[in-house]
C-alpha cells in the first residue's frame, strides 16, 4: 500500500482523514504536522515537500499559472466572510472604504488570500480605486514576482501592529493577515495581541456592522470567500488518475463523521454562525456548490495584478480530473 504523507490544518471535519485506519484507496495516509498549517504552504509550492497539502487558493492559482506541478481537489476546509477584517489607526480620520485612497494599509503579503477577497470587495462594493492605496507588507508571497509598484515592504523588523500603533500606516488587516501575528511562516510566528476595537485611542473597525453586510453580500451575489484547498504533487495523479476521486471522497466521509457526531458545529462555533447566515453547510466541497466563489476568486486575483488576464477562470480547469459530487 502506497503512503501518501499529508499535511493539514487542525480541523475537526478533516480530523477521520488523519486516522491511521482512514481508507484512500490503495493509499496509507501519514500525517505531517506542521503548526500553523501555514507554515507548509511555502515549503510545498516551493520544494513539493509533502504528497498532499492544504494550501492557501490564491498561492494555489499563482502557483499553477507559474508552472509548479500541482494539482487540486475542490475541498475547502476553510472559509470566512471578511467585512471585518480591517480595522482604522486611532487617528487615521477614515470612515467610510474611499478614504483609503491615499492612504498606507497593513497586510502580511499581497497575496494572502484575505487580502485578495477584501480588496475585492472594496472595488467592487465601493468603487475603491485598489491602485491609490499603498500596500505595507511584513512577509513575502509564497509564490514570488507579481508584486505590483503600490506595494512597499517593511524592513526594519517591526509588525503591522506596531505600525499601526504609531501612526505609520492608516489602516491594517486583522488575524494572520495583518496585526495578529509576529514572526515570518517559514520559521513560524506567534499570535500578538490585537490592537482592541473600538474609537478613542485604540483602531476601529472599517466596518462596524461587518456581520451584517456580509450576511447582506452573501445573499445578494452567493459568493462564500474560501480560505483553502487541499492540493497534491501531479506525478502523483499521473501514476494513479484514480487518486483525486479516492482522495476526495476519504475528505467527504470524514466530514460525514464528523457533522454525525457535531450536527451543530460546537467544535467550531464560527462554523456554526455561518451556518446561519449562509442557509447551508459552511464547509460545502465540490465544484458546483462553489463555482461563484471560484469564478470570483480566479477575477479578484487577475484585477489585483495576480494572474494573467488569460489564466483560465471556469472551476472545472483548476482541478484535477476526478468525480465530485457536492458533499
Amino acid at each position: 500500500m502506497e503512503k501518501l504523507s499529508l499535511v493539514v490544518g487542525d480541523y475537526p471535519h478533516a480530523r477521520a482523514l488523519c486516522d491511521p485506519a482512514a481508507a484512500v484507496a490503495g493509499h496509507l495516509v501519514e500525517e505531517v504536522a506542521v503548526r500553523p498549517v501555514i507554515g507548509a504552504y511555502r515549503r510545498m509550492i516551493r520544494d513539493l515537500e509533502f504528497d498532499v497539502c492544504e494550501l492557501a487558493p490564491v498561492s494555489y492559482l499563482m502557483a499553477r499559472q507559474a508552472g509548479v506541478p500541482l494539482t487540486a481537489i475542490p475541498v475547502f476546509l476553510n472559509r470566512r466572510f471578511h467585512h471585518g477584517d480591517i480595522q482604522c489607526g486611532a487617528g487615521s480620520g477614515i470612515r467610510v472604504p474611499a478614504d483609503l485612497e491615499g492612504r498606507r494599509v497593513g497586510v502580511r503579503a499581497y497575496s494572502v488570500s484575505t487580502g485578495v477577497w477584501v480588496r475585492g470587495i472594496l472595488a467592487d462594493e465601493y468603487g475603491v480605486e485598489l491602485d491609490k492605496i499603498t500596500w505595507v507588507v511584513d512577509d513575502d508571497d509564497h509564490v514570488e514576482g507579481r508584486v505590483p509598484a503600490n506595494v512597499e515592504r517593511v524592513t526594519d523588523g517591526r509588525s503591522l501592529g506596531e505600525l499601526l500603533r504609531a501612526g505609520e500606516i492608516d489602516a491594517a488587516f486583522t488575524g494572520n493577515a495583518g496585526t495578529g501575528r509576529a514572526g515570518a511562516p517559514r520559521t513560524g510566528w506567534t499570535a500578538t495581541a490585537e490592537p482592541a476595537a473600538g474609537h478613542g485611542d485604540s483602531p476601529y473597525p472599517l466596518f462596524p456592522e461587518a456581520d451584517v453586510l456580509a450576511s447582506d453580500w452573501y445573499l445578494r451575489t452567493g459568493i462564500y470567500p474560501l480560505h483553502s484547498l487541499i492540493a497534491l504533487r501531479t506525478d502523483l495523479v499521473a501514476r494513479d488518475p484514480g487518486l483525486p476521486t479516492a482522495l476526495y471522497a476519504a475528505f467527504a466521509e470524514a466530514k460525514r463523521r464528523r457533522l454525525a457526531a457535531d450536527p451543530d458545529w460546537t467544535a467550531l462555533p464560527r462554523f456554526a454562525r455561518q451556518a446561519e447566515q449562509t442557509g447551508a453547510d459552511p464547509v460545502p466541497y465540490g465544484l458546483a456548490a462553489n463555482e461563484r466563489s471560484l469564478t470570483a476568486l480566479v477575477r479578484h486575483s487577475r484585477e489585483q495584478g495576480l494572474l494573467d488576464a488569460d489564466f483560465p477562470g471556469e472551476p472545472g480547469a483548476l482541478f484535477a480530473d476526478g468525480d465530485y459530487p457536492d458533499a
